[in-house]
């Protein structure tokens, strides 16, 4: 109990500096008992330490010494309503690693919502069509799955740049048109999902990115991927390993999308806010992400 509001507490010293720069309208009604930034700041204190449940993190907090603690219920409702909160946390704290970066990685991650044996009597996220779950076929693993993709940039050093869930059912290159607004001036390296002379050219174009993918073994003078490249390509592999294991992102227990996402996107703010804190504070390799902060 005493490890949760230490690490909370330095996770919300960490991130509310950042806060402050934000700007703040007034709300209308009652000042709250606690703040937007300490319902974020306890939220990823949570997923840091591998606790994606509410009922098990406020069975933790019984008795702990956060005096402006909330009810369970309105904590998740809050937690829901902060998505936005939540993502300009995670940008501000990635902005201090990918600012002068000029090597990204872009990959995607199948997440599923329920097992593909259920998928036809599963009701979960259906509550709109527009970000109800599809199934797709993931072909690392040679199977069909239901639910979502995760799609990522991240930096050669392994911090996430961009982020983007959609439908199984959408193909990752896809995503590309997203990063043609977020990056730019860049070598973007992506696996042979990524391959197309036509969105090479397009990037390379308009916001001066090379697309950087490797060739097929029967195209038309063949020439295999340097080394360099496909070595740096397998950190965001190992990436979304890391957010598999002490994360715990495939497991789900979100019965909505906003829900859902809300849950993927704190997981990954969590990461960042770790990474930030192992290079300014601790001067640590940043993706020692098991090791302690308080």
């Amino acid at each position: 109990m005493s490890n949760i509001v230490k690490n909370y507490q330095k996770v919300l010293h960490t991130i509310l500096p950042i806060y402050e720069k934000f700007e703040h309208l007034p709300k209308p009604g009652r000042k709250p008992k606690m703040s937007d930034i300490e319902v974020v700041a306890l939220s990823l204190t949570a997923e840091y330490m591998s606790i994606d449940s509410e009922n098990a993190l406020f069975k933790q907090l019984q008795g702990a010494r956060i005096d402006n603690l909330i009810e369970r219920s309105q904590f998740n409702k809050r937690r829901r309503h902060l998505f936005g909160l939540t993502e300009k946390v995670r940008r501000e704290l990635s902005r201090y690693f990918v600012e002068n970066e000029d090597y990204f990685i872009v990959d995607s991650m199948p997440m599923e919502i329920c097992k593909w044996s259920r998928h036809s009597r599963a009701k979960i996220c259906k509550g709109d069509y527009q970000t109800s779950p599809e199934k797709g076929y993931c072909a690392s693993q040679g199977n069909w799955f239901y639910g979502y993709k995760l799609h990522g940039v991240c930096s050669a050093s392994g911090v996430f740049a961009s982020l983007e869930i959609t439908k199984a059912n959408v193909h990752d290159i896809a995503f590309l048109n997203e990063i043609k607004h977020q990056l730019s001036d860049c070598v973007l390296l992506g696996d042979k999902d990524y391959l197309s002379a036509d969105w090479q050219l397009d990037l390379f174009e308009t916001v001066n990115i090379t697309l950087e993918t490797p060739m097929r073994s029967n195209q038309k003078n063949y020439r295999k991927q340097p080394f360099v490249f496909r070595k740096t390509r397998k950190r965001i592999e190992t990436l979304f390993s890391q957010l598999c294991d002490q994360f715990m992102i495939r497991r789900n227990y979100a019965k909505s999308f906003l829900g859902f996402k809300t849950r993927v996107l704190s997981k990954i703010t969590a990461m960042t806010t770790v990474q930030f804190l192992n290079r300014f504070e601790f001067n640590r390799n940043i993706n020692n992400l098991k090791m302690p902060i308080a």
